[in-house]
């Protein structure tokens, strides 16, 4: 069976983009992040990676809680396995356990006696990012922060383009009263203040990652919607799409088989700043404490407390740190796609 064969047009566009090193290499970087923080407990958790004890192995970091009993220490809740590791290596019998590079998970508390929270930076406690208020390394709250925003800006991305491309294909191809009609209800709709509807929500309930999704969704598809009916207006006009209707396509078959895939340029262009946005969205609104409910791991909520304790500078540096380089490789990639695909480039003129 022979495998699909691309466009030389859009070869020619990856190609292009492939060019733009800082934005290939962003993507690349993005691309890595991304992948890793799914699998983020292999390198940030409390969970050992293995434990061999009497000749037994255990894989205990996505699996069930194993109770300390199992390992002989006297207690049925789950092993404390940085204290299983120093029992094994004092006994000097083989057994052994490996841990990930951050033994912490981000909602553990580390309080000791004699020594309040926040503490800087060690790397004899392995809190190589310091920890918080109360007492939760820094840089599992970082890893596990990065990941939730990341997949909510998908999630939202997603939600958001499904309607928003629907909807605003559907008004520039039919166009006439539906047009108008649906003009107007965006126009009353994009008018009603966002921030004080979180804030309602807020106060009636404990808004969950889904229902910050929804009201999101609620109000962020309105602008994609806006470009796509002004490129439905211009490709409907196209010779391409008057001979399909000719030959009798149906609408449908005229706006999925040959309208969107030549808007996908518009849509492909907008993907990297609509993460990019999303990802803020979320930080904000945690910051300003409408987001996800504590304990959730959040940069958001580690800013709040990094500008609520000054001298612990470890807190908001780390976000802040993280947040630059993710949006900057962002905004590389974006810059590199929109280089990429832009039409005047790769235009024809007779």
């Amino acid at each position: 069976m022979e495998l699909p064969r691309l466009d030389p047009l859009t070869l020619k566009k990856f190609q292009r983009f492939r060019s733009i090193r800082r934005g290939w290499w962003s993507a690349i970087g993005l691309a890595v992040l991304i992948g890793l923080s799914l699998f983020a407990e292999v390198f940030v958790n409390s969970r050992a990676l293995v434990v061999r004890y009497r000749g037994h192995w255990y894989f205990p970091t996505y699996g069930a809680f194993i109770p300390g009993r199992t390992f002989g220490l006297g207690y049925d809740y789950e092993t404390n396995y940085r204290k299983l590791q120093e029992k094994l290596e004092a006994e000097h019998d083989g057994d052994f356990v490996i841990l990930p590079l951050d033994p912490w998970n981000p909602y553990e508390n580390d309080l000791r006696d004699g020594v309040y929270p926040p503490t800087p930076p060690s790397w004899k406690d392995r809190h190589y990012l310091g920890t918080d208020t109360s007492g939760r390394d820094v840089l599992a709250r970082v890893v596990y922060g990065f990941r939730i925003a990341i997949l909510f800006s998908l999630i939202l991305l997603l939600c958001n383009y499904v309607v928003g491309v629907s909807v605003g294909c559907a008004m520039g191809y039919w166009g006439g009263a539906f047009d108008l009609i649906l003009q107007r209800l965006i126009e009353v709709w994009s008018n009603v203040p966002f921030l004080y509807v979180i804030i309602i929500v807020a106060s009636v309930m404990v808004p969950n990652f889904m229902t910050l999704i929804l009201i999101m969704v609620f109000f962020g598809w309105m602008s994609m919607t806006w470009y796509m009916r002004t490129v439905t207006y211009k490709q409907k006009t196209r010779e391409y799409v008057l001979a399909a209707r000719a030959l009798g396509a149906t609408d449908a078959a005229i706006i999925f088989r040959h309208i969107l895939p030549n808007t996908i340029s518009v849509i492909v262009t907008f993907i990297p700043f609509s993460i990019s946005g999303g990802i803020v969205a979320l930080t904000s609104l945690d910051y300003l404490g409408f987001g996800l409910p504590p304990p959730t791991p959040s940069w958001g909520e580690l800013l709040a407390q990094g500008t609520s304790h000054l001298d612990s500078v470890w807190i908001a540096s780390s976000v802040i740190v993280a947040m630059i380089v993710l949006l900057t490789m962002v905004t590389f990639v974006g810059e590199a796609i929109r280089e990429a695909f832009d039409p005047r480039r790769h235009a024809v003129y007779e």
